[in-house]
């Protein structure tokens, strides 16, 4: 079921305070040391995944003492799954589906007569005057105490494919260097930034590639630079279709490239073919601080924004994080998409991306049903290790019986219902990683391995499900401690059981546990060594 959408940044604000999921903080806070490690400690501080808030600060100073008049919001993007959804329009279930619509349906952008995004302009020698260039922007520092400058965390960078005309906007961190000058990472690799793809084509022509940077927006729009579109397909086209209308664009005021004209700030400029300069360190989302390396300087050419613009950032650095689940709530159902739906592997459940420490995409759990032919459980595996580019360099299979997200049943799975040298497979030729420059060795391998339950076993030994149920009851009743349990909270068959052992079992529970011992004390036998299973015995009852 659809629910409102917004249609620029300031709508969505008010819709999360609308639903209680912004908190606004009128206290003076540092942008340089305060901000970021404020929101952060929601994320570090052991708060429930939905307890997490949006932050909006409206008394931003920073560390010379200057006041900011434009506020600062951070986790208004994805904070948390809900908020996520809400700025989607869709339940939280409901993530997956909705982006497969928008990318097999876009909806071309619209230009419009006035946009708000340009209702205040700084260009050309206004930039370098005090109150107009970037330092007039209240840019958070993400990581105080190792960032080499404050950044832009909550970017959607477009640029245009100087062959086709496409233009691409993707997500890259942009550190202030001067008032008229930044520097772009783009990831610089094979299946790597678009953004990269197109400065390569016109570096070849020896030609500056014109950017704008757009930092606040329809939360649509936003999402689309994390998520991994085809480098040809216009995201403007797939975020009308997130909207259900067409995006409102307009043209850059002093480059050739639209941008959304509901923006609240569009930074201008253009990188030069052949000069880099050396950025960071920084703090990345995979867990390291990203070391000093040269990257594109971008010459700011004008700064644009609405006259009430609110500034975005973003939590970035270790996971958990805003920008984990920005990615994370679009990507476990994009993966058991195409598993399940391309590659029509049979049995598998869930996709599950682990998220503390590990940054969603190295560690990829599987859920298949119980009794998936290993032959399925095994293309499921590769099927996830090669889906997308650094991802899967660790993806272990489990069965429905065990919660993924439940990492004392991954390793009880592990630990019983895999044998490493049969279960086990290494494979080469791994997608690049981000951190793997911090390693002797930048190549990556993947290990596959299946835990699921491959032939009949004992119960769980955990009380069964009534006796659990009845005892919660009576838990609750006594006032103790509120409970959250993590399946397997009570015990199951697995297919290694029979009546007579479900008998003993309702007996001892009746206390009739007696009857139980003159049962068996009429079965006892001489010439047996301990330990010998009844199922080899031949017993009546016995077979399992």
């Amino acid at each position: 079921m659809r629910r409102e959408v917004a249609r620029d940044f300031h709508a969505h604000l008010q819709l999360l305070e609308s639903e209680g999921l912004l908190i606004r903080v009128g206290h003076p806070v540092n942008k340089d040391t305060e901000l970021h490690p404020l929101v952060r400690w929601q994320f570090a501080g052991g708060i429930a995944e939905a307890e997490r808030r949006a932050f909006l600060f409206t008394n931003v100073t920073d560390s010379k003492g200057r006041h900011y008049d434009m506020p600062v919001v951070v986790g208004a993007l994805a904070a948390n799954p809900q908020i996520y959804a809400l700025g989607m329009g869709v339940p939280v279930e409901e993530i997956g589906a909705a982006w497969s619509r928008a990318i097999a349906r876009p909806i071309p952008p619209e230009h419009a007569n006035n946009p708000t995004c340009q209702q205040v302009v700084h260009r050309g020698d206004e930039l370098v005057s005090q109150g107009c260039g970037l330092s007039a922007l209240p840019v958070p520092v993400s990581t105080p105490g190792f960032d080499a400058a404050p950044y832009l965390t909550a970017t959607l960078c477009v640029t245009k494919d100087p062959e086709s005309g496409v233009q691409n906007m993707g997500t890259y961190r942009a550190a202030l260097k001067a008032n008229d000058r930044l520097a772009v990472r783009m990831v610089a690799r094979p299946g790597g930034a678009g953004g990269y793809v197109h400065w390569q084509k016109y570096r070849a022509r020896n030609q500056p590639m014109p950017i704008a940077i757009v930092v606040g927006c329809a939360p649509a729009v936003c999402f689309t630079g994390p998520q991994k579109l085809a480098i040809d397909m216009d995201e403007l086209g797939v975020a009308g279709a997130l909207m259900g209308e067409p995006v409102r664009i307009t043209r850059a005021v002093t480059q050739d490239l639209d941008v959304p004209a509901d923006s609240e700030i569009v930074i201008e400029g253009v990188i030069e073919p052949d000069l880099l300069e050396p950025e960071a360190p920084f703090g990345e989302s995979n867990g390291y601080v990203a070391l000093e390396a040269f990257n594109m300087p971008m010459r700011v050419t004008a700064i644009t924004r609405k006259r009430d613009a609110v500034f975005t950032s973003i939590i970035s650095q270790v996971t958990p994080s805003e920008s984990s689940v920005i990615k994370k709530v679009a990507y476990e159902p994009m993966f058991l998409a195409n598993l399940r739906d391309d590659l029509e592997i049979r049995g598998i459940r869930r996709v599950v991306m682990h998220e503390r420490l590990t940054n969603l995409r190295p560690v990829i759990f599987l859920q298949f049903a119980v009794g998936t032919p290993q032959s399925e459980v095994w293309r499921g595996l590769h099927g996830a290790a090669n889906f997308q580019s650094g991802c899967g360099k660790i993806v272990i299979a489990v069965s429905e019986d065990m919660d993924p997200q439940n990492l004392d049943g991954v390793l009880w799975s592990l630990a019983y219902r895999a044998n490493p040298e049969d279960d086990v497979h290494i494979g080469p030729h791994g997608g690049g990683l981000q951190g793997s420059q911090y390693r002797k060795s930048q190549s990556n391998s993947c290990m596959l391995i299946d835990a699921t339950q491959k032939n009949p076993m004992p119960p769980l030994a955990l009380p069964a499900r009534q006796y659990m149920e009845r005892a919660r009851a009576l838990w609750i009743e006594l006032g103790l401690p509120a409970l959250n349990a993590a399946q397997p909270w009570h015990g199951y068959q697995m297919g290694q059981w029979n009546d007579r052992w479900e008998l003993f079992a309702r007996r001892t529970a009746e206390g009739n546990w007696a009857l139980n011992g003159a049962e068996t004390g009429a079965q006892t036998r001489k010439g047996l060594t301990p330990e010998t299973p009844m199922t080899q015995t031949g017993e009546h009852g016995a077979k399992g």
